[in-house]
């Protein structure tokens, strides 16, 4: 994770010296400092930090009292999906209080761990763990899944707390499934009704049910000169509809080196924030498989086929779920990597 630590008095600062050097291990930490009696301290507003931060950073840590937390992050605050954590701990170390994103943004789990290192005690007051019970989000995130439909994962978690059983079905279970179900979840091929609760997959499935969506896709693309974002994603979107797959399920974009700089291609990757990988023709010629060739494409690039190749070389093994689709100057081919899923 990367994250960003914030205090306000020269107390403060020494607790959050400590928090930055226990987090440094396993995250990128930026340590601020925000008092006009300490030589370091930000010269922006606290604000102007915060906005900064809320975009850049997966959780931030305020070392101070709550209310100055909340007035800093207010403006920000937009979707339980994309809202990073905010913790908030008090500058003597004694509590530390998840305050957004305490589930999907991993805040519970991370004032777990700060309190644990530093001997503070954790103020979590979601539903779900204060009672024990299985939360649908904190699934999602450990395993990385997009949750598709947010009104129905709280409806998911309202029946869970009221003691309903929840059936969850996902493509080839047996393969693909790992660890103990908790008692709150049940197989749905074991208890089948007329639809799951939760279908796990890449695929386009249930309407009603609430899809928690692997980001196991990688989209392999060739393109013409000066393609437009909207051109890239217009043949992505298309490619997905066509096979059936979720477009929430991309996770990555492949492709050629020549289009490295491509700046269409990369302003979708931003957009979605997907990561990106370019070979050269090389790289792509040694691909094992079948793909549809173009003697064109093969003058130009050295190479008979980008999207397919890439697709598959980016996927580390995976294997090729939707061949070649050509749209307005864009070509796009799918591949899915291996993918599972653990209880705990």
């Amino acid at each position: 994770m990367k994250i960003a630590v914030i205090s306000f008095t020269r107390n403060g600062k020494c607790l959050a010296d400590h928090i930055t050097e226990l987090l440094k291990a396993d995250h990128e930490v930026i340590n601020a400092v925000k008092c006009s009696s300490v030589s370091s301290s930000i010269g922006e507003s606290l604000s102007e930090w915060t906005g900064k931060m809320f975009q850049s950073q997966d959780a931030l840590v305020f070392v101070g009292a709550v209310q100055i937390a909340v007035r800093a992050i207010a403006p920000y605050v937009r979707s339980k999906k994309t809202d990073p954590a905010v913790l908030v701990f008090d500058e003597k170390g004694t509590y530390g209080i998840p305050v957004l994103s305490g589930h999907l943004g991993g805040a519970n789990e991370l004032a777990m761990s700060i309190c644990a290192g530093i001997q503070a005690r954790p103020v979590v007051t979601t539903a779900t763990d204060l009672q024990g019970r299985w939360a649908v989000d904190v699934f999602a995130r450990k395993n990385g899944l997009v949750i598709r439909e947010m009104e129905r994962a709280r409806q998911i978690s309202a029946a869970v707390l009221e003691g309903r059983k929840i059936t969850i079905a996902a493509d080839d279970w047996t393969r693909r499934v790992e660890g103990v179900l908790p008692e709150d979840v049940v197989r749905y091929e074991d208890t089948p009704g007329a639809e799951p609760d939760i279908r796990i997959g890449i695929l386009e499935q249930e309407r009603q049910a609430l899809h928690l969506i692997p980001r196991a896709v990688i989209a392999g693309i060739g393109c013409k000169k000066g393609v437009s974002a909207a051109q890239i994603e217009e043949a992505v979107d298309l490619a997905c509809s066509r096979a059936g797959v979720c477009r929430e399920s991309i996770y990555k974009v492949a492709s050629i080196d020549l289009k490295a700089r491509e700046q269409g291609l990369l302003e979708y990757c931003d957009k979605y924030r997907l990561e990106r990988s370019f070979y050269s023709a090389e790289e792509l010629g040694r691909v094992p498989g079948i793909y549809s060739g173009s003697e064109f494409v093969a003058c130009v690039t050295g190479v008979d086929n980008v999207c397919e190749r890439s697709a598959v070389l980016a996927s580390g093994g995976g294997r090729l779920i939707a061949e070649k689709l050509a749209r307005n100057g864009v070509t796009v081919a799918l591949a899915q990597k291996d993918w599972r899923i653990r209880f705990e």
